[in-house]
């Protein structure tokens, strides 16, 4: 028994595959999914998609958005989805450190700050694909 999982973008879909088992950044921690779950919807944080399709697991970077399980089939709805192949590491690493020195500082608004943060983490779990480094 397999599960249809389905990423898509407002851009593009990203992946449409047949898979063993799905792991997303749900909102209250990491989802893991198998063949017959409940059905489920949650938000997205920025993280790690993880699937394995035939013993082989692939990731894929995500941020925002959401994901419903129905009936073996999961649905990623993302602000951003990408393969680590589609990743810049020089251009990741850059970004980070451009938001770590601007929020070692910060003397904006509070909502500014979580903007901030939040392109902070995806350029961190950006560049943890783009490298293969290990993720904390």
């Amino acid at each position: 028994m397999q599960l249809q999982l389905e990423v898509v973008t407002p851009e593009r879909r990203v992946l449409a595959e047949a898979v063993d088992m799905v792991t997303v950044p749900g909102y209250g921690g990491e989802l893991g999914i198998l063949p017959g779950h409940t059905p489920l919807i949650s938000r997205l944080q920025t993280g790690v998609l993880a699937y394995v399709k035939e013993g082989q697991t692939q990731q894929l970077h995500v941020s925002g958005g959401f994901v419903e399980v129905n009936d073996d089939h999961v649905a990623v709805l993302a602000e951003i989805a990408e393969r680590p192949e589609e990743i810049d590491a020089n251009r990741a690493r850059q970004a980070r450190e451009r938001l770590e020195k601007s929020l070692s500082g910060w003397t904006g608004l509070e909502e500014d700050f979580e903007k901030a943060r939040v392109k902070l983490e995806r350029s961190i779990v950006r560049l943890q694909l783009a490298t293969g480094a290990p993720r904390n």
